[in-house]
Parts: C-alpha cells; sequence; structure tokens
C-alpha cells in the first residue's frame, strides 16, 4: 500500500469520528410540540446559518501563518500529476474555520507554527516557510510519529501539533468535491433491484412465481406506483 492510499485508510477508518447526542425526557408542562425550524440550506437552521457568517467575518491566522500553514498541508498531502495536493482543496481555509469554530484548537495552531519557524531559526537560520523541502522534511521527520503506548497529554507539545494539522488537513481535503471524487465515493446512488439472488433462494428451497416477478420485478415498471385492493392484493 502507498503513501496516498495509506493517507486514505486514515480518513474512512479513524477521522470520521462522531458526535454523541443527549436528549431529555420533556416535563408534561413542555410536552407540546414545537414546530420544526424552517431551514434556508438543506441540514441547516438559521441559526447555524447565523454562526456561519459571524466565524466567517473574523481572523485568526495572519498572513504568515497562511503562507507556513499552507506549506506545511502540502508537505501532508502534496499534490501529482495524479493527485491534487491540499492546497487545491484550500484546506488552510477549512483549519482556519475550523479554529475559529473550535478555539481550544488555536493555542497548538498557533504555538506549533511558532515552534516550527523556531527550530528552523535554530537548525537553519531561516524561517520555515523559506527552507528547501528537504530541510523542512527533516524537521518534520522528528515530529510526525508518535509511540501510540505514549498518552497524548504526556506527548511533547510539538508532536501532538503536526498530528492536530495532520487530522485536520486529511478531514478538510476528503471532504471536499476534489477529494470526495478522489476516494470514488458516490454517495446514495437509485439501484435497480431484481429480487432476491437465485442462490439464496435456493437455499432456503423458495422461488419466485412468473406472475409476481412480471409485477414487482420488471424494471420498466419501475415508475408505476403500487396499486391494492381492498383485500390486499397487489393490482399493479
Amino acid at each position: 500500500m502507498d503513501r496516498r492510499k495509506s493517507l486514505k485508510s486514515i480518513v474512512l477508518g479513524s477521522v470520521a469520528g462522531g458526535l454523541a447526542l443527549h436528549g431529555c425526557k420533556p416535563s408534561a408542562e413542555t410536552e407540546e410540540l414545537v414546530e420544526s425550524p424552517k431551514m434556508t440550506y438543506p441540514g441547516r437552521v438559521p441559526l447555524e446559518e447565523e454562526l456561519i457568517a459571524e466565524l466567517q467575518e473574523e481572523e485568526f491566522l495572519n498572513p504568515h501563518e497562511v503562507a507556513t500553514l499552507t506549506i506545511l498541508c502540502d508537505l501532508i498531502l502534496p499534490g501529482s500529476e495524479q493527485f491534487k495536493a491540499a492546497s487545491d482543496a484550500d484546506v488552510v481555509g477549512f483549519i482556519e474555520f475550523m479554529a475559529k469554530d473550535n478555539p481550544r484548537y488555536q493555542p497548538d495552531l498557533r504555538g506549533g507554527l511558532m515552534w516550527l519557524d523556531h527550530k528552523c531559526n535554530t537548525e537553519f537560520a531561516k524561517e520555515f516557510k523559506d527552507c528547501t523541502v528537504e530541510q523542512q522534511k527533516s524537521i518534520l521527520d522528528t515530529i510526525a510519529f508518535y509511540d501510540p503506548e505514549v498518552p497524548g497529554n504526556e506527548r511533547p507539545f510539538e508532536v501532538n501539533f503536526f498530528s492536530l494539522v495532520r487530522n485536520l488537513t486529511m478531514t478538510g481535503f476528503y471532504t471536499t468535491k476534489i477529494g470526495i471524487e478522489e476516494i470514488g465515493y458516490k454517495g446514495n446512488m437509485p439501484n435497480v433491484w431484481d429480487g432476491v439472488p437465485e442462490d439464496v433462494l435456493a437455499q432456503h428451497g423458495v422461488a419466485y412465481e412468473e406472475e409476481w416477478l412480471a409485477k414487482c420485478v420488471d424494471q420498466s415498471k419501475r415508475g408505476v406506483i403500487a396499486e391494492w385492493d381492498e383485500n390486499g392484493n397487489l393490482i399493479t
């Protein structure tokens, strides 16, 4: 398995996390039905739209940080003749949005970028973005791998910083149109049902009657709405 395929496996297998939803049983006084809020965008209510608009007006990363993070993300997920790079999907824009939406990311992101510049200044007398690719990779090689046996809160700060950026880069890229196309994910698509497979029917000693096959598995009638008589018999 090559590096790109390995990264895809990380995205599909572990990056996608779930959010726990907690509910409570309404009291007798609050059991009235409440009209669902009208959505202005599929899956979003007006309050979400307002919050997104507010976050987009804010600015977290300065130009120097944007330039540094762009280089870092492209080193994590570089482009080639076959694949797009992280910057092609504006991953840095996604990371900034996440940092504004979840402020706990901000100290780690800003501190980590400062650490990169300090380390490069110490080693090469240049900021990270001005170093050669070989110099940049030599720094990243020291923080890109962590011991899974060591709890996250006991790992060096810079190691956790790189892990955070790597996870955000992968999430940001593979949730965009070009990232989804690279994976080949098709989403929910209409398909054709032509009945239970013959081998399964044989295992259970049953078979379709020709009359029912004509009524239920005739693909030319896919758009026809079924009708039933008063006794529950299928008419069409």
